[in-house]
């Protein structure tokens, strides 16, 4: 069964997290609640994730910016068009040009269709698109959890998401990625929001100051 959310029941789920787990229920007396990240189910949003994978969120939006300024919309035959060095003015780099070409020409050969990604279960969105050059664990987590909206997710390659787990429960730098995700059990079938409850407090300025 696919498990989503909606804006209809996301502040219902942060208090049931907030009542079961005195550590996210400090987030949101401290912080309030977090928004409810989303994202458009295209291309461009494929694009800004790519562009997202070990910079900042600062440097992938000033990239996807630059990149709006030389195509309204931003489609997969427009992208193509681009040459090299129209891409390296946009700030992307050799690889991440070559992840974003891989996935525009996918996506115009019909081999991949996002709309249809929305009825299929995780594993087999998972399955669909790690068998692209560039996208990995971290960059279909963030699809799902953003664009499709799975609700019981933990992206443990987030640095974000573990540095405010790690602070949080008190945890040492060394914490194994198996005792991460041993300890976000608990949080399940919910666990997408319980991260975006972990942003929401990584996101404030007294978390980015010590993380």
């Amino acid at each position: 069964m696919i498990k989503r959310f909606s804006s209809r029941n996301f502040r219902q789920i942060c208090d049931r997290l907030a009542k079961a787990d005195d550590d996210l229920g400090m987030i949101v007396t401290t912080h309030g609640y977090p928004p409810m990240w989303t994202r458009p189910n295209t291309f461009e949003t494929l694009v800004h994730i790519i562009l997202e994978q070990q910079v900042s969120l600062a440097s992938a939006l000033a990239a996807l910016n630059k990149l709006r300024e030389r195509l309204d919309p931003i489609t997969p035959e427009a992208f193509l068009a681009l040459t090299d060095e129209e891409l390296k003015a946009c700030y992307f780099s050799r690889q991440k040009t070559l992840y974003t070409r891989g996935l525009a020409e996918e996506l115009l050969s019909g081999r991949l269709d996002l709309q249809g990604l929305e009825e299929l279960p995780d594993d087999t969105v998972r399955t669909r698109l790690i068998a692209l050059k560039g996208i990995g664990n971290w960059t279909i987590d963030v699809y799902l959890m953003f664009v499709l909206q799975r609700a019981d997710l933990f992206p443990v390659g987030d640095l974000a998401a573990v540095n405010a787990l790690r602070r949080v429960k008190k945890l040492k730098k060394d914490t194994s990625k198996d005792r991460l995700l041993a300890l976000t059990e608990k949080w399940s079938p919910n666990r997408t929001i319980a991260t975006m409850l972990l942003w929401h407090l990584y996101l404030s300025s007294p978390m980015r100051e010590k993380a």
